[in-house]
């Protein structure tokens, strides 16, 4: 049955694909396939679709990018691999192909699926959708038989799926919708009852609770309405984290230099390491010890550090302002690049961020409980309270307002035991004590000093370490910041640096910033930041916003303008990596949702639309940089290997299997043991986890080695090196960029073995496209 099923759908591929053979389909149908006009299009039939449909239309654009998002990959793609059927034109060479002949497998169709699932969703919203959206997703079917990729089983077998698990899940979420909207969202539901129905009614006019009384209804309403905005954020917050975690699960990506350069780092416990504090070490310690030295385990903390640092912002608004304003900021933080990107990359600035928000945060409730302390005292002593209840109850209130400071200090000593630029953050406490008058009052109070105290003890480990080590860490960052070579203009620098900076923290959003940095330092100028406490009452719909604090803006841009400011400067100087200034941008994103609010409550809608643009603008393109095999998908071309972001965390396990089977071709010739030596620091740390045997000997008995120097260039100079192994044989390896010739070997290593034997280049491949190339050398009898 089998065999005659197989040939039915031979022949039907043949008759399609050659027997109706024409000019006309041969232009039209790699057309359907995928073209470079299919995104944009797209773009615009939603944008239109919302623009006319309104709710409608996006709760239906939204269901189309959940189908698709999850059925091709973790659906389609699984069953693809399960079956692992070629393609048509593997066992018919004769085939017409053109579409491109790809190394993936046949069955079933990823592009039936995805135009059939769309085609059901939007049936399912609008019904008579079906007379154009079926027959397109039946032309685009037939045009991947007619272009030679897929049989006609593939299609049909696509399409049948993509519909089913289509409709399946927008009936679960409707469902759901219909089970929970009534729980804990009533408001929102008694609008909207059913996803795909949708039905917008005006509000109940009476509430069961105070159905007579007008102000109490808003105030019911505004906290029912609060509450429903913290419960959307908490499930927001929860889908980010499952989605990371199912990204860092995966195989899209493999460990960056740094990751693994750190994972041998948590394997040699210090106080400190050539240039960082212990931070990241101790991080990857845990995360490893939780789930084995894999990637997962390095990175698990990763993701789990931004749903904590989500949270607390989201409660952190829900208490000054709105919870919407936080669930805003963290939707805006998603959308940037530099934030987001970060949020699945276990480096030190994942810790730097959460610890400087820790420390913003906690800082923040430490001023508020000295000010409400001194202002106690202050209304005790006019009232004349007696000695012994007013010193009661100023020492009570004294201990309160101590425990936020010694929290804050707790935060920016680890902060600073993450990553040293955290020392900025006590410039920006600083700079607010400088502005804020009120504030000043509270450096006559112990707690901002005892902050500073603990401070003061992160600094041991590293003293010590870098006492007992030649100070490595001063030197390092010395040459890194290029104090030793003279000072010379060089505009490059800032121009580059500008630049990146407008890419990763999304232009839409980085024009709110400017627009709030712009606002706040005119009120700080006319004198508006200075009072204690300022309600602000304003209107909002249907309820009132919680009173805020008038200086609350002003420590926001305090908590990033020093960082920013110093690291734009340094560039007229050096070079400066964009991420240096990461720790500033969520209190500016925090800084623009509240002047944006403030904006709106004053009438100026334009606010939203910058927001809008800022999502429909950050979030593909941060979907883009977890995944840019998309853009082949999309836009039917790949993305060159010296543009595409991803190679630096792709092919190392290829490169790491290539190295070691030229290893073992070494030890199978000579019948001695043979180990490694890395050029680079980051090579030599990729090699030692994805070399089974290399990662099994971290740290007793390692098998790569970086290159030995004349002083530690690295933390792995303070390691114990190759010179011991007198007598044996090394394989160098070295990367070489695109086009860079072979150079004689290193002069160094020529001195420390008797021969050396180039043994040619190797280049790694990722999808037929070469992202590294390795230089291999057979350095025989170490010296």
């Amino acid at each position: 049955m089998n065999v005659w099923l197989q040939s039915a759908d031979a022949a039907l591929f043949r008759f399609i694909n050659q027997s109706l053979s024409n000019p006309l389909f041969d232009w039209l149908m790699p057309i359907l396939s995928g073209n470079k006009l299919f995104v944009p299009m797209v773009l615009v039939a939603a944008a239109m679709l919302i623009w006319r449909q309104r709710t409608k239309g996006a709760l239906c654009v939204a269901f189309v990018l959940l189908v698709v998002a999850l059925g091709d990959p973790l659906i389609i793609n699984s069953i693809k691999h399960a079956i692992a059927r070629p393609r048509p034109f593997v066992p018919m060479p004769e085939a017409i192909t053109l579409a491109g002949r790809t190394a993936s497998f046949s069955m079933p169709s990823a592009h039936a699926a995805n135009m059939a699932a769309v085609a059901m969703v939007a049936f399912l919203f609008f019904r008579r959708s079906w007379r154009f959206m079926v027959p397109l997703a039946a032309a685009v079917a037939f045009s991947r038989v007619y272009n030679g990729v897929h049989y006609v089983s593939d299609v049909l077998t696509g399409a049948t799926l993509g519909a089913g698990y289509a409709a399946v899940m927008v009936w679960g979420l409707n469902r759901t919708w219909h089970w929970a909207g009534q729980k804990w969202f009533p408001l929102w539901w008694a609008q909207l009852p059913s996803l795909c129905e949708v039905d917008l009614r005006p509000p109940c006019s009476s509430t069961p609770t105070q159905p007579d009384a007008n102000f109490q209804l808003s105030t019911f309403n505004f906290q029912l309405l609060s509450l429903h905005w913290l419960r959307l954020g908490y499930i927001v917050i929860a889908v980010f984290l499952l989605a990371r975690l199912v990204y860092i699960g995966g195989s899209t990506i493999e460990l960056s230099e740094d990751e693994a350069y750190q994972w041998q780092w948590s394997k040699h416990p210090a106080l400190a390491y050539y240039s960082k504090p212990p931070g990241i070490a101790i991080a990857q310690w845990v995360g490893t010890h939780l789930w084995g030295d894999t990637a997962f385990g390095v990175r698990f903390l990763a993701p789990c550090v931004t749903a904590l640092m989500s949270v607390l912002l989201l409660r952190f608004f829900a208490r000054e302002a709105t919870a919407k304003l936080g669930l805003f900021v963290v939707l805006a933080a998603t959308a940037t690049p530099l934030i987001s990107v970060g949020a699945v990359l276990m480096t030190v600035d994942c810790l730097s961020v959460l610890f400087w928000t820790l420390a913003m945060l906690s800082g923040w409730q430490a001023v508020r409980g000295e000010e409400r302390s001194l202002q106690a005292a202050e209304t005790s002593a006019a009232l004349g309270v007696s000695g012994h209840d007013s010193s009661s109850e100023h020492f009570c209130g004294m201990n309160a307002a101590l425990r936020p400071w010694l929290w804050t200090g707790l935060w920016l000593a680890l902060g600073f035991l993450s990553k040293n630029t955290n020392a900025f953050q006590l410039l920006c406490f600083a700079l607010f004590f400088w502005c804020c008058g009120a504030a000043r009052k509270q450096l006559r109070t112990p707690g901002p000093w005892l902050a500073l105290g603990l401070v003061a003890l992160a600094l041991l480990p590293q003293l010590v370490w870098n006492a007992q080590h030649g100070w490595a860490t001063l030197e390092h960052l010395h040459n890194r910041a290029g104090l030793a070579q003279a000072w010379k203009f060089t505009p490059n620098y800032l121009i580059d640096f500008v630049v990146a900076e407008l890419a990763l923290l999304n232009p839409a959003f980085l024009a709110l910033i400017f627009g709030s940095v712009l606002t706040t330092l005119a009120a700080l100028r006319a004198g508006d930041l200075q009072s204690p406490l300022v309600a602000a009452s304003t209107a909002d719909g249907d309820y009132k916003s919680p009173a805020r604090h008038a200086a609350l803006p002003l420590f926001l841009l305090c908590m990033s303008l020093p960082l920013c400011l110093g690291y734009f400067l340094y560039t007229l100087r050096a070079r400066v990596q964009p991420n240096w200034i990461v720790p500033a941008v969520i209190p500016l994103l925090c800084l623009a949702a509240l002047q944006a609010d403030a904006c709106w409550r004053r009438g100026i809608r334009s606010v939203r639309a910058w927001f809008i643009a800022g999502l429909a603008l950050g979030l593909p393109l941060v979907i883009l940089l977890h995944d840019t095999n998309l853009t082949g998908k999309l836009f039917g071309t790949p993305l060159p290997p010296k543009l595409d972001p991803l190679n630096r965390v792709r092919g190392w396990k290829a490169l790491a299997e290539t190295v070691e089977a030229e290893r073992q071709k070494v030890i199978a010739a000579e019948g001695k043991p043979v180990f490694l030596i890395g050029a680079h620091y980051g090579l030599t740390s990729l090699l030692s986890f994805y070399i089974p045997e290399a990662k099994a000997g971290v740290p007793h008995a390692p098998l790569v080695f970086y290159q030995s120097s004349a002083k530690p260039e690295n933390q792995y100079g303070f390691w114990p090196g190759y010179s011991t192994r007198l007598g044996a044989t090394a394989l160098y390896v070295q990367q070489l960029k695109k086009g860079a010739q072979p150079e004689p070997p290193p002069a160094r290593l020529a001195a420390e073995f008797t021969r050396i034997e180039d043994l040619g280049t190797r280049e790694i491949q990722y999808r037929g496209q070469t992202i590294h190339t390795v230089r291999l050398l057979l350095c025989r009898e170490l010296k």
